[in-house]
């Protein structure tokens, strides 16, 4: 009787250890795929950020360059604007200017 009663404690327990086993290999399993979706929504996510964060530095080089060439423009309407009026023509342009107002 006792020796039955071993023998059933003994496979009570080897099941028991089976389903522990189970359950924490499914835990495992759980545990993996949760950690591959958390990774995959924070690679996600930095790569939004960095796609982002060229984006914005690709505007701030365009702006930098709209500036520049702005600068540019003006710079050489001036140059060109010197050398074609000169003095003379200028004050002409004023004093007429200045008889019609």
């Amino acid at each position: 009787v006792a020796a039955k009663k071993s023998e059933v404690t003994l496979a009570e327990a080897k099941q028991k250890a089976s389903e522990i086993i189970a359950q924490a290999e499914k835990r495992g399993t759980q545990i993996v795929e949760e950690a591959k979706g958390n990774a995959k929504v924070e690679g996600d996510r930095i790569l939004a950020g960095a796609k982002s964060e060229i984006d914005q530095e690709v505007n701030r080089a365009k702006e930098g360059l709209r500036a520049q060439v702005s600068a540019l423009a003006i710079a050489g309407a001036e140059k060109i604007l010197r050398k074609e009026i000169d003095a003379k023509a200028h004050s002409e342009m004023l004093s007429k200017l200045a008889a019609e107002l």
